[in-house]
């Protein structure tokens, strides 16, 4: 009898599921951003989000959850019901963390449900307007310079930040380490940037072209391997003698694991809506990126591709010895 309930239990709860997501959505979905507002995950979000909600029927909020990394937000949504109303829209931080963090309470891969690949955003070389080096050459002489005065500070918006990561890339390249100085977030690290109370950073080009536009930041060069369509004048790292140099901060969106797959399809049929609207096609542009290709907005590539990227940064972030708790 015991076997026949808990048998009867289970069917009860596919049919439930099975039912709820034939009828999804009936109320507001929340996307969470696991980063201070304004900076460029949450900028990238409500233009998507915005559009989502159109092809979805239902408001698309957008939740920002800030902290460790951008782990915070990452946890609640791999802690929220898997029922389609709580998702994340993450960057490349969300592989590196997997390395960086050694106390994380949930597990990318097993605890959340890919929807798509969003954008793959270039990065800039950026510095106060007033900083002396002119050029990326300039740049690096000047930082090997003064590297023991501590004359020279980075900025970044915190560990496994996509800011950290291309400064530590970066540091890597040129064999010098530097005075860095970490942010709860990129716009704060901007704010003190503008004001001069820090030198240089690196940062996505949806946070900075319209910095770099206005003149009010120096400008060295962007981590594509082209030049970026909105800054046609800025050239490219490898233009600057650093070869090879690339960092692309992809973006996604999850749901938590378990959500059934009928709501998958729905939120992975509205994103790939909206990221072939030409409003969306648009506004990326004027960020200085671009929505990714049909084939790429997939589940299956996004989960391929997370686990590529945990694979990839983990012996990079071993070998610097950088941790957090």
């Amino acid at each position: 009898m015991k076997i026949k309930s808990r048998l009867c239990g289970v069917a009860i709860l596919l049919w439930s599921l099975a039912a709820a997501a034939q009828s999804y959505p009936t109320k507001p979905i929340t996307i969470v951003v696991p980063f201070a507002a304004g900076g460029p995950t949450d900028t990238v979000t409500r233009v998507v989000g915005q559009q989502m909600s159109k092809a979805l029927g239902q408001t698309v909020l957008v939740e920002n959850v800030g902290g460790v990394g951008g782990n915070l937000g990452n946890e609640k949504v791999a802690k929220a019901p898997p029922d389609g109303y709580t998702l994340l829209l993450m960057h490349i931080g969300i592989s590196t963390s997997a390395t960086l963090y050694r106390n994380l309470r949930y597990n990318a891969m097993a605890d959340l449900e890919p929807i798509g690949l969003v954008t793959t955003v270039p990065m800039t070389m950026i510095a106060r307007k007033d900083f002396p080096p002119n050029n990326i050459r300039e740049l690096v002489d000047y930082v090997k310079a003064n590297k023991d005065k501590d004359k020279v500070s980075y900025a970044n918006a915190g560990i496994g930040a996509a800011s950290h990561l291309c400064g530590m890339l970066f540091m890597s390249a040129i064999e010098t380490d530097l005075l860095t100085v970490p942010y709860k977030g990129t716009a704060p690290a901007m704010t003190d940037l503008l004001g001069g109370q820090v030198d240089f950073m690196c940062d996505q080009t949806t946070n900075t072209t319209s910095q770099i536009k206005g003149g009010k930041v120096k400008v060295y060069g962007v981590t594509s391997k082209m030049r970026v369509a909105s800054l046609p004048d800025v050239p490219t790292m490898d233009e600057g003698g650093f070869k090879g140099f690339e960092v692309g901060i992809w973006h996604g969106m999850w749901a938590p694991k378990g959500t059934p797959k009928p709501i998958i399809d729905k939120l992975s049929a509205a994103l790939n809506e909206a990221l072939i609207n030409e409003e969306v096609k648009k506004r990326f542009a004027e960020l200085g990126t671009a929505p990714e290709s049909a084939e790429r907005r997939k589940p299956e590539v996004l989960r391929a591709h997370l686990k590529a990227e945990i694979d990839k940064w983990a012996p990079i972030i071993k070998k610097a010895a950088i941790y957090a708790d």
